[in-house]
Order: C-alpha cells, then sequence, then structure tokens
C-alpha cells in the first residue's frame, strides 16, 4: 500500500474537487508523479504529434503473458502461459504498483483474469478431471494480492449454464466449450463470453454455446445475451468471441461508476468471414420482454469531418484477441490484434483516434493506434509487439500484454505528461 505525507493527500483532494478530468496535466499532478516515482519517458520517444508514448519500467520477467487486468485494489494481474501446449503449467502472478512480483499461483488452462469491487479475482481457465480430459471453468478467487489465496468456488461448464440442467452431457462438443473472456458490472455482476461448437438457435432448452453467459454477485447464472447471432457476422453477432469489456473498471470510486449493463466484444473465429470484429451491444431491460441485446448501429455514422479510420468498417481487424474501454471521462475504447500485432485506440462513437489538444488547429481525431513490426524489421521496440494477446487501462495508462517479447509494457498519452 502507497503512503502518502499529509501534503499529498491534501492534493489529491484538491485535484478530484477541482476535476482532475482535464486531458492535460502539469508536472505537479498524479500522472507526472508517476512518471518521475514509477517510471520515465525516454526523451527520444517523445514525438511531437499526439499519441502513445512509452511509461517505463516496463514489467520484464513474465513468461508469455496472455493477459493483463490493473485491478480495483491497484495490483497488476498477469496470466502467464509458462509451457504452451500443456495447460498444467499456466499461471496467475500479481504485480504491485512498482512492477514487483508478489504472489504467483498455477491455475491449469488459465487465459483471462477480471477483479470485481469486492476485490474478488476470477480467472478463465481449464478444470482438469485427469490428463487428458479436462472443461472450461471459472475459478472464483479472494485474498489473491495477499498471498492467501483462498478458492470460494469453481464455475465448471456444462453444469454452470442454467440451460444444461435438463440436458445429457454432449462429449466432446461438451470438452471444446471455451471461456475465451471475463467483465464484471458496477453490482459485481460477472459477464463470461463463450465459444463452441453446439449453436442450434432454434432449440428449447439449452442456448447456444458462442454467447456471453451472466452470473450474478453469488455465481447463480441468471442470463444469456439472447438476440444475438451465435452463427452469422452481423452488428448483433457473437462468432466466436474472444473478449468482452464494460464500462465499469477500475479505479474503486464511491460514486461515478457507470451502471450501464452494455458491453464491447472482439470477434476472433478466423473459420469465418466475419465483418465486424469488434462490437459494442447495447443492453437494455424491458418491463415486458425482459433484458435486451441489440445492435449500436450509430458507430456506422462514417463522418469524415471528425474522423478519417472507424471501427465499424468492414473487416477491420484481422483477429482482435482482446479488448478494453477505458472508465474515464475519455471513455476511449481498445483493441489488440495479435495478426497485426497492434493496438487500436478508438472512440466511443467508432471513431479512430484521440482528441486533439485544446489548442490545435487539428479537428478531426488523432490516429494514435500503433504496433507492427519496426522500421528496421524488429518487434522488440517499445511501439512493437509480438503476438499482443491482452490490453487495459488505468489511472490514463495503457497496459498491453506483449506475448511473443514477455513483457507487460506501459504507455500514457504524451499530452498527459505535458
Amino acid at each position: 500500500m502507497r503512503v502518502y505525507s499529509k501534503y499529498t493527500l491534501i492534493w489529491i483532494v484538491l485535484l478530484g474537487t477541482l476535476s482532475s478530468c482535464s486531458l492535460f496535466g502539469d508536472k505537479k499532478n498524479a500522472t507526472a508523479d508517476q512518471v518521475f516515482q514509477q517510471g520515465q519517458i525516454d526523451p527520444n520517444l517523445v514525438t511531437n504529434s499526439v499519441g502513445y508514448v512509452p511509461l517505463y519500467p516496463f514489467i520484464t520477467g513474465v513468461t508469455a503473458p496472455v493477459d493483463v487486468f490493473v485491478g480495483y485494489d491497484e495490483m497488476t494481474y498477469v496470466v502467464e502461459d509458462m509451457n504452451p501446449g500443456d495447460i498444467k503449467d499456466n499461471r496467475l502472478s500479481v504485480f504491485d504498483p512498482n512492477g514487483k512480483r508478489v504472489y504467483s499461483m498455477v491455475i491449469p488452462g488459465a487465459t483471462d483474469v477480471t477483479q470485481d469491487r469486492r476485490l474478488h479475482v476470477f480467472v478463465a481457465g481449464r478444470k482438469m478431471l485427469n490428463d487428458s480430459v479436462n472443461f472450461a471453468a471459472i475459478f472464483h478467487i479472494i485474498n489473491v494480492s495477499q498471498g492467501n489465496a483462498q478458492f470460494l468456488d469453481t464455475l465448471v461448464h456444462p453444469n454452470c449454464d442454467a440451460s444444461r440442467a435438463q440436458t445429457s452431457f454432449r462429449g466432446a462438443d461438451d470438452v471444446a466449450v471455451q471461456f475465451t473472456g471475463l467483465a464484471t458490472l458496477y453490482d459485481n455482476t460477472l459477464y463470461v463470453s463463450r465459444t463452441g461448437p453446439r449453436n442450434d438457435v432454434n432449440s428449447t432448452v439449452a442456448v447456444p454455446d458462442n454467447g456471453v453467459i451472466v452470473f450474478d454477485k453469488n455465481m447463480n447464472n441468471t442470463g444469456y445475451s439472447q438476440g444475438l447471432n451465435p452463427n452469422e457476422s452481423s452488428l448483433k453477432s457473437c462468432v466466436g468471441l474472444s473478449a468482452i469489456a464494460t464500462n465499469a473498471a477500475p479505479p474503486q470510486r464511491l460514486q461515478g461508476v457507470s451502471t450501464s449493463k452494455s458491453f464491447f466484444s472482439t470477434l476472433a473465429d478466423k473459420s469465418k468471414t466475419i465483418e465486424f470484429r469488434a462490437l459494442a451491444i447495447n443492453v437494455v431491460d424491458n418491463p415486458d420482454a425482459g433484458t435486451m441485446y441489440g445492435e449500436s448501429s450509430q458507430f456506422l455514422n462514417f463522418d469524415f469531418s471528425k474522423a478519417n479510420r472507424f471501427m465499424y468498417e468492414p473487416l477491420r481487424f484481422k483477429n482482435p484477441v482482446d479488448c478494453y474501454i477505458a472508465p474515464d471521462q475519455l471513455n476511449y475504447y481498445f483493441v489488440v490484434d495479435d495478426e497485426t500485432d497492434s493496438v487500436y485506440i478508438f472512440t466511443n462513437q467508432g471513431f479512430e483516434g484521440v482528441n486533439p489538444p485544446a489548442n490545435s488547429t487539428v479537428k478531426k481525431q488523432i490516429i494514435a493506434s500503433f504496433g507492427g513490426i519496426g522500421k528496421d524489421g524488429s518487434s522488440t521496440g517499445p511501439f512493437n509487439f509480438n503476438n499482443p494477446s491482452g490490453v487495459c487501462y488505468f489511472n490514463r495508462t495503457l497496459y498491453v500484454a506483449d506475448k511473443g517479447n514477455n513483457r507487460i509494457c506501459r504507455y500514457k498519452l504524451n499530452v498527459d505528461l505535458q
């Protein structure tokens, strides 16, 4: 836990009172403090135009990180694929705000991690029955960052799906089901994105495998993304879901947490031609029809007076594997694509780019997406990635799990450093 002087505490209170939500910081605010206390910016990497710059130090000494999440406790949770091809060795590691590893634990098949406002940690993995058979599982854990992890329960497919209560075991089809993403809401509801081979929309019993299943804070299955297409590409598709994100995310606060049930998702099924691989889904409670899942057609507004690129351009992405929504007033949407080795940044209207500075003559969104292979052919530079697989955002800092380079990269917009 950080220890602050009384003057620092007074300054933090003043910042909150005087609306520290400005796009611009100054060298006395928390943004600059983080740079000076926890890292540094290489002046040779600060560009003249608006864009993200590396915030050092990166977190290194991690093995093939497949997901990263900065929790409500301000600890950084990283899922590591210790031995590709052998799920028994996957593990969850916890790092303090200075990037020091404080705890690690083995979780078979771990791929995704999140935390709710109670500081309960959820990890998507596999429940091992023997050396050859395992099932998709969600591990519900407490006291992880304290080094005293306790499993409260484990949700295992298909038993955790209420619609499967009256159905028989489906053999290899049930084994093939995967939990591909986790996200929580303001009230600790858990969203789980899922993929699998059984997707009969006419079934009167079991819901399709492809979709989002919903659990309340007591881990009871209370819903499913009814209305999203599990078989075809559309603005309401859930084919090959690879990740999910909500508007409720750290830091912890008493007021101002989004109560929206809507979510953002990515689709990475390469066996199908999917026109829109990053989708914003509106979720609305209807008194008569129940919870309804619908498209965000406003993202189809290609206003070239405001931006040059758009999230909903057909075939915009190759293989997006993770996504995140900034919970602050900027509300940027982030997508990581492991085929293009890049991270993409959009506004909450689907315009690619970040806001220009207030005194800028530029009126369009400024494209700040980055990654790929460097001009020198390198994939290890600070702006390059090698098979990135996870992304999150905390305190105006962007985190990317750079799997192929065995590191967690951190970035800030250069206008936040002025």
